[in-house]
């Protein structure tokens, strides 16, 4: 995926300590200890404690997943039920196609998403309205505080999807194009698998 991506840059300090504190405080790593060593020195190298709670909001967004494989899994399982019935999948009604248009439209975003994770937001829309909504809001908070840049934002994101405890390839892939879209090179991109790959085994909360 990387190939035709020029070297660039490496990763500043600040954005490195901001990457490995996100990685270490995501539901799948939730090493205390260590995110706390590295909120420090993402906080001494120049970050604040707004940019560390949006990474916060970001990264706990990775429940998400847990909606994605989920409601395609409920979904392959309904199909064949479905189908011995006779009931095929109805259209959009007005609600639905009010929440369509409002999240999606023709966003070239959610169109990337698709290739990603296919036919999860139809099926989510059609099996709960409220789930649909809720999605979309709760995902969108940390994209509209501004307290980082959206590179950040992608980078930070594809390594908490690259972790040894989450590997969420499908996310890790959507994310490392944004980010080379915003600008990253190669070798910040290798330097943020290398923090993911850093990340301690899962050691549990007392």
């Amino acid at each position: 995926m990387l190939q035709g991506v020029e070297g660039g840059p490496s990763l500043d300090v600040q954005t490195s300590e901001l990457i490995a504190f996100a990685v270490r405080v995501s539901v799948t790593t939730l090493d205390s200890v260590s995110a706390q060593t590295h909120a420090q020195c993402a906080l001494d190298a120049g970050a604040t404690m707004e940019q560390l709670h949006e990474l916060v909001l970001l990264v706990s967004g990775l429940g998400v997943h847990t909606l994605f494989e989920g409601t395609r899994l409920v979904n392959r399982l309904a199909v064949p039920v479905a189908s011995a019935q006779g009931v095929s999948t109805p259209p959009l009604d007005e609600e639905r196609q009010r929440l369509w248009d409002t999240w999606i439209g023709q966003d070239r975003y959610w169109q990337g998403f698709e290739r990603e994770v296919p036919n999860f937001l139809i099926e989510l829309l059609q099996a709960s309205p409220q789930g649909f909504d809720a999605f979309f809001r709760y995902c969108a908070v940390p994209w509209t505080m501004g307290k980082l840049p959206p590179l950040t934002k992608e980078l930070v994101s594809m390594a908490v999807d690259a972790t040894p405890t989450h590997r969420f390839l499908p996310g890790m892939r959507l994310h490392l194009r944004n980010a080379v879209k915003l600008g990253a090179g190669r070798e910040a991109v290798l330097e943020v698998l290398e923090i993911a790959a850093a990340a301690p085994a899962h050691p549990g909360v007392a």
